[in-house]
């Protein structure tokens, strides 16, 4: 099941016996158990018939016994199991959740990583639990993401912020949730949310970023380049060479593809370089005229040397800082 399917019975009060929320974004279990732990018992019924445990301080009997308890002036009690990857006899449970108490709410919230299904325990799971595997989002898929969160609250954003967002908050969903509150708080509805906006309210400024660098670049802009990548260089804490030379591979490596799909359809395209729209393809045609083939792979060579460099590993011996490789590099991509 997913985060949204799981959420809306919850909302209908349909409510299962056993819920395995696990994988490696906390963010969706989180949301789930957090929803069960405040909404499923009025705030008279917690008292007595919510039970919060830990994998670490918890045992299998202690989980079972609470479990086998009768809910008091209420339907159902709530029990969760918070940190269950850290239960050294999760595993003990078993017996429980094939014959689980009808008027009990186990919530399991297994973090980090995900269970392996396919055990005696994970079939069990699966046979009598609605069960969330919580996937992290791919690089390409955050924007798409914040876009969405941010429409479900009533708020539009444009495409180079939501790209501005998901380039400088990653992929951790909890912080991505965190900045967009930020705008929520600061913004009427049917807003929509500009750079400007993300760099007033959350602090990622809208002309000295990866993705201006990216631009420039591939317009052979040097003198912007140059303004940049010094702005980088002066501040290493906040801009970090291995982030850059991650964002110029995945940025070339684009491009290097385009190369070699000129011969398919635009869809085609759009799905094979795994962008949004239209719209963010004709910046890398116009990168793709700027750099042919040959120039493209050298820069990806290029690349793959200045990572190492930044990694410890210089074949040339030379004590250069990570400022000054940063503006090695792109002046090397500049005139290749």
């Amino acid at each position: 099941m997913t985060a949204g399917q799981i959420l809306q019975q919850l909302k209908e009060k349909k409510y299962r016996t056993i819920y395995f929320l696990h994988g490696d974004e906390s963010y969706f279990i989180d949301q789930i158990s957090d929803y069960i732990e405040e909404k499923v018992l009025t705030e008279g019924e917690k008292s007595f018939n919510q039970t919060i445990l830990y994998g670490k301080e918890a045992d299998a009997k202690t989980v079972t016994d609470i479990c086998f308890r009768y809910p008091m002036m209420s339907p159902y009690q709530v029990v969760i199991l918070k940190e269950a990857q850290e239960m050294k006899n999760l595993k003990s449970l078993k017996p429980y959740i094939e014959k689980a108490v009808a008027s009990t709410i186990l919530v399991i919230c297994h973090k980090h990583k995900k269970l392996n299904l396919n055990s005696a325990f994970g079939k069990a799971i699966k046979a009598n639990a609605a069960v969330l595997e919580s996937k992290k989002l791919y690089d390409n898929q955050v924007a798409d993401w914040i876009q969405n969160y941010l429409k479900s609250k009533k708020l539009k954003i444009a495409p180079q912020a939501a790209d501005l967002m998901a380039e400088y908050l990653g992929t951790n969903l909890s912080k991505i949730t965190n900045a967009a509150e930020k705008l929520i708080i600061n913004l009427v509805e049917e807003s929509t949310v500009t750079t400007q906006h993300i760099e007033q309210y959350i602090g990622i400024s809208k002309d000295y970023n990866v993705f201006e660098l990216q631009r420039a670049i591939g317009r052979r802009d040097v003198l912007k380049a140059n303004r940049i990548i010094n702005y980088f260089a002066s501040d290493l804490r906040k801009h970090s060479i291995i982030m850059m030379t991650s964002a110029f591979y995945n940025y070339f490596s684009k491009v290097l593809m385009l190369h070699q799909l000129r011969q398919s359809s635009e869809q085609e395209i759009l799905k094979t370089l795994g962008l949004r729209s239209a719209y963010f393809l004709r910046e890398y045609r116009s990168t793709a005229r700027q750099f042919p083939l040959p120039k493209v792979v050298k820069i990806m060579h290029i690349l793959k040397e200045y990572d190492l460099k930044s990694k410890g590993i210089d074949f040339n011996k030379t004590n250069t800082d990570d400022g000054q490789l940063m503006k090695e590099l792109v002046w090397k991509i500049l005139h290749v």
